[in-house]
């Protein structure tokens, strides 16, 4: 037994821990969950717990359905909104066949593959998340008109606002459990807000991500009103996207990084963002996973709908941020057309995949974008070689069936999954008469 889990069984005992949360994620980015008693965490840490993964999106078949679930010791965390008394704590894990092998269906090994391929090549790849979220009143049901909690806007301070309360607490339930917050602040939407979370190594960051949107909705849940990461819950407001900032670093040195060239951006970055532009449409499906996602990058309200790079261009896909004098290791790129709601573990895992293919091939990257691409016209856009990103699910999915990068890295199992699933779910879509075609044609036609 190794001093990590050593130090989880001392934790669980000192602490009076009565059950222990085993932690994993679906194919779609959905949190499951299985309570042990602390007397089982040794035979866990040593031979992990066995489930039907046949009843898990994506794990895994029927004539095939068990599945091992490994605690991981170094995510333990006690869960603080389930008391301190008789307390409750978490663990992600780390999903596995019957015979010990990581499991090829398992959303964090694809994650965990992807980053030892760029671990080989030198690197670490760190990710800053910026999360948007609504928060509204409860509807009596799912058809009832949403009723957002404020009428604010961007960075507006509410007097006796429940957005800072709800903030303050979340944060502080996040912060209690090792996941450290940089910023927040009320969006652009009545009742919008964000939350960014500081830079990690990309596997914690997803793990956190998980955590993350558990906080927000139990905290909502305490406060009586409910939190929602939908890409775009309301048709006239903004939708919730989760930029985030990308950067490679080969041991301490921020490989993104380079005094003296054009926005201090090494050969390295420029490569990567051009490997981010090429197979932008490709992983769009992985990032940009609902029917759903498509009215947010095509809804305005800076989202990014066009594959292009700019610097300190909010309209841009990658965008790259003011960098700062003397400070190399601030170097990074940002992604912005993820959206709250994707999977963070398969998101990140196509996101960097894309990015060393730019940097093995060396691809070379295209003059920035300095105009506002919403303001341009098509023929504008075309003369500049701007291509638009897919404008529906099933624009994303057909391309992506034709991905070799995104099959390579997601692997064929899960790969087949994402995309039977995204068509089943764009079959379903299209095929309802929604209250916009009632309204417009019932009576006229």
């Amino acid at each position: 037994m190794d001093r990590q889990q050593e130090f989880v069984l001392r934790t669980v005992e000192e602490r009076d821990i009565r059950f222990i949360r085993l932690w994993f994620t679906d194919v779609l980015g959905m949190l499951k969950s299985v309570a042990i008693a602390p007397a089982e965490l040794e035979s866990a840490f040593s031979e992990g717990i066995g489930f039907d993964g046949s009843s898990i999106e994506g794990l895994t078949r029927v004539y095939e359905a068990d599945m091992i679930a490994r605690p991981d010791p170094t995510t333990f965390q006690v869960l603080p909104w389930r008391g301190d008394r008789h307390g409750t704590a978490r663990m992600f894990c780390d999903i596995l066949t019957p015979d010990g092998e990581p499991s090829l269906a398992d959303s964090r090994n694809v994650l965990k593959r992807a980053l030892a391929k760029a671990s080989d090549k030198g690197f670490t790849f760190y990710t800053h998340p910026e999360v948007e979220f609504y928060l509204f009143n409860h509807p009596a049901d799912a058809s009832s008109p949403l009723v957002p909690v404020d009428q604010g806007g961007y960075f507006d301070h509410l007097a006796r606002g429940s957005t800072h309360d709800f903030r303050r607490a979340a944060i502080t339930m996040l912060e209690s459990m090792g996941i450290s917050v940089e910023f927040s602040h009320h969006e652009a939407g009545p009742g919008q807000n964000e939350i960014d979370l500081r830079y990690a190594d990309a596997l914690t960051t997803a793990d956190n991500l998980m955590t993350f949107r558990t906080v927000v909705k139990e905290v909502a849940l305490e406060q009586g009103v409910f939190a929602s990461f939908m890409p775009k819950p309301m048709a006239d407001q903004p939708g919730s996207g989760m930029h985030t900032h990308l950067s490679l670093f080969e041991g301490d040195r921020n490989a993104f990084h380079e005094p003296g060239a054009q926005f201090e951006l090494s050969k390295t970055a420029r490569s990567f963002i051009a490997g981010l532009l090429v197979h932008a449409a490709e992983i769009t499906a992985i990032t940009n996973q609902y029917v759903n996602s498509y009215k947010r990058l095509w809804g305005g309200s800076e989202a990014p709908s066009y594959v292009c790079w700019g610097h300190n261009n909010r309209s841009a896909l990658v965008r790259v941020p003011m960098y700062k004098p003397g400070k190399g290791n601030s170097s990074r790129i940002e992604y912005r057309a993820l959206d709250s709601a994707t999977n963070p573990y398969l998101a990140y895992a196509v996101i960097l995949a894309a990015g060393l293919k730019g940097i093995e091939e060396g691809y070379e990257l295209p003059e920035e974008t300095e105009d506002d691409v919403w303001e341009l016209t098509d023929s504008e856009r075309r003369a500049l070689g701007i291509k638009p990103l897919p404008q529906s699910l099933d624009a994303a999915i057909q391309i992506m069936e034709t991905s070799e990068l995104v099959a390579e890295t997601l692997g064929e199992h899960v790969f087949d999954f994402v995309l039977r699933n995204k068509r089943q779910e764009w079959d379903a879509y299209r095929s309802q008469v929604t209250p916009f075609e009632l309204k417009r044609f019932l009576q006229v036609l």
